[in-house]
């Protein structure tokens, strides 16, 4: 489908969705007085000529009309309440075949007719009825349509910035004495593109530092696409201080692979733009090479290699090969590798010496329960490892849920996450 034939396919989409969940709130409305009803009808149909008003602005005018912030708002605005439509058109959907069956039977076969009761003082008391079905269906679609609207709003408002840190320890066989007790800080995923809130930024990272760790880990996606996204961050993220340093690499997004460059050099300048950007900031970036940890005269091995995904069309752009020479004497061996598909598809079979991945990637999803041991996300029908601590045998993934978001500028259930973990001594 091409760009003029989406342009009126989407509206006529929405206009139909409005109109089928008009029906179910005109219905309802009937009980209320004329001029509550009115109040409603321009209250409904207003959102919908204003979301149909955003969204012909959105096309057609530049895109530098809008600020970053005001586009992804605007676009929230439009998506979050006809998603939640979506819900409430497919209970009224089942009304309407309930309706159409009892038609077709309607046709060979009559109703039956109620009578009225008669009291032995011969008063008539009309037949009563609970809610009939079909209001019950209606106002149960507009139920379940308002539980998305009004919980995706929450997650933008609150829950983008709800920061949570998370404790973890992680007891190694091979762990040199002089690195028990060390603290790791893991920050991923930040997607500086999507921060609508800079204050709420600094609160998060404020959070890490009061943790103190003894060295901290970023595990990939500094940006959604183009390097300058995190220019107006640097002045937050260069604050990320540990004595043992700070170590990253790059993740899918910060290729820059979504989005279409007028040339192959702009391209890789995109990317030697990100790079740079991680070493302003005072990070010690890892593509496809090695570090050796020291503390306490005991050493380990640090190894960061650039994106290695093994999902579908996923971006492999690393060399473990490359970054594990060196390092097969130490103790103890460290990976960043940005995607969790990596310990599976390669890390585990071929390097069973490896004793911990730290990743991120996916998110989580950015929805679901994550509570306890309830743990639920539409990310793990994609991904066998989503979100957490992970353990083969002697070797373990930990996957970070992220620090930021892209696509939904919120989070429902699953909160964005700073993680801590402890080294000790198997």
């Amino acid at each position: 489908m091409n760009r003029t034939a989406f342009f009126f396919v989407l509206p006529a989409i929405m206009l139909l969705i409005d109109w089928y969940v008009w029906q179910a709130v005109k219905t309802l409305s009937r009980s209320t007085t004329e001029n509550t009803q009115r109040i409603i009808a321009i209250a409904y149909w207003g959102f919908t000529g204003l979301s149909l008003l955003i969204y012909v602005a959105m096309q057609y005018l530049p895109p530098d009309s809008f600020g970053k912030n005001t586009r992804t708002f605007l676009w929230a605005t439009i998506a979050i309440p006809y998603f939640s439509k979506i819900f409430a058109v497919l209970i009224l959907f089942i009304d309407d075949i309930g309706r159409f069956f009892r038609w077709v039977v309607s046709l060979f076969y009559k109703p039956e007719v109620r009578e009225t009761v008669v009291d032995p003082t011969r008063q008539t008391i009309p037949p009563t009825d609970a809610i009939s079905r079909s209001d019950f269906l209606m106002k149960t679609a507009l139920v379940v349509g308002a539980v998305p609207l009004v919980g995706f709003s929450w997650g933008i408002l609150s829950g983008a910035h709800d920061y949570r840190i998370r404790r973890v320890k992680l007891p190694l066989k091979n762990l040199p004495s002089g690195f028990h007790g060390m603290t790791i800080a893991q920050l991923s995923d930040i997607h500086s593109g999507s921060f609508f809130n800079r204050t709420a930024v600094r609160g998060g990272v404020d959070m890490l530092l009061r943790e103190k760790p003894d060295v901290v880990f970023f595990t990939g996606d500094l940006v959604n696409s183009h390097a300058d996204e995190v220019n107006e961050f640097i002045t937050i993220f260069d604050k990320v201080k540990a004595p043992l340093g700070v170590y990253s690499t790059l993740g899918n997004h910060d290729y820059g692979k979504y989005v279409q460059w007028p040339s192959a050099q702009a391209e890789r300048q995109n990317v030697l733009n990100v790079i740079a950007a991680h070493k302003q900031m005072g990070w010690n970036i890892l593509l496809d090479e090695h570090r050796m940890l020291e503390q306490n005269g005991d050493q380990l091995a640090l190894i960061g290699v650039q994106n290695l995904g093994f999902g579908p069309a996923a971006l492999r752009a690393g060399n473990l090969a490359k970054a594990y020479q060196g390092t097969a004497d130490a103790p103890v061996k460290l990976l960043l590798s940005h995607d969790p598909t990596h310990w599976d598809a390669q890390v585990r079979p071929q390097y069973p010496d490896i004793d911990v991945q730290f990743s991120g990637h996916t998110h989580g999803a950015q929805f679901g329960v994550d509570l306890g041991d309830v743990r639920w996300s539409p990310a793990q029908y994609f991904y066998k490892q989503w979100a957490g601590l992970y353990q083969e045998g002697n070797q373990r993934l930990y996957v970070n849920r992220g620090f930021g978001y892209i696509g939904y500028p919120g989070r429902v259930g699953i909160l964005p996450e700073i993680t801590i973990f402890e080294l000790t001594k198997a």
